[in-house]
């Protein structure tokens, strides 16, 4: 398993269908992004079992992440004419409705091979997540075998870490929530840090 976070993302152009439903054929990443923060998470298919909850989850929680600047992007090897056949399917009939990101068809499955988390054996992926900084770099990663469902509100979590650091320049210890106490990155703030919050942790 590769390990891209502090590497630029990989780029990729592939047909999608956008939140509006229309379906494009030239979706690219770094033009969509266009310097704002992404978060890019695969899924194994369509039409199945423990995605449909992932997918809903990011897209209830997509006026969260635009309020932070952050595009939310989904991907799997599906064609966009499956992806869009969910999306015309409403949750109570096992589909999605009209979920509030690009969903990208990986067919030719490059885009998993590229971020390494395409299992080659079953021909699907991992629930690989990727958050994107406003540079294009890689700042976290997360992959879930198959079984394992996502949770969207520690996808945020990261989101106002990543945010409160590059704000503040101090780092966020274990279990840090938005509006808590940084910690300085020498020995001084750690023991500060620590010396107040030992025991909570």
């Amino acid at each position: 398993m590769a390990v891209l976070v502090g590497k630029q993302a990989p780029d990729f152009t592939a047909a999608a269908v956008l939140p509006d439903g229309d379906i494009v054929e030239d979706f690219n990443l770094r033009n969509y992004l266009n310097g704002s923060y992404g978060l890019v998470f695969f899924y194994p298919l369509d039409f199945t079992f423990v995605c449909p909850s992932e997918i809903l989850a990011y897209s209830n929680r997509v006026p969260k992440f635009e309020a932070m600047n952050v595009k939310v992007i989904a991907v799997s090897v599906d064609s966009q004419f499956t992806h869009a056949a969910w999306r015309n399917t409403a949750p109570n009939d096992g589909g999605l409705g009209p979920v509030k990101f690009p969903m990208v068809a990986d067919m030719t499955k490059q885009i998993a091979r590229d971020y390494d988390v395409l299992i080659e054996k079953d021909g699907v992926a991992l629930r690989g997540t990727f958050l994107i900084d406003r540079e294009g770099v890689v700042r976290h990663q997360l992959v879930n075998d198959l079984p394992l469902g996502r949770n969207a509100d520690e996808a945020l979590r990261m989101v106002d870490a990543l945010q409160f650091h590059e704000e503040h320049g101090e780092v966020c210890p274990a279990g840090w929530q938005k509006g808590q106490e940084g910690m300085k990155a020498d020995a001084a703030g750690v023991a500060k840090y620590l010396g107040a919050h030992a025991e909570a942790l």
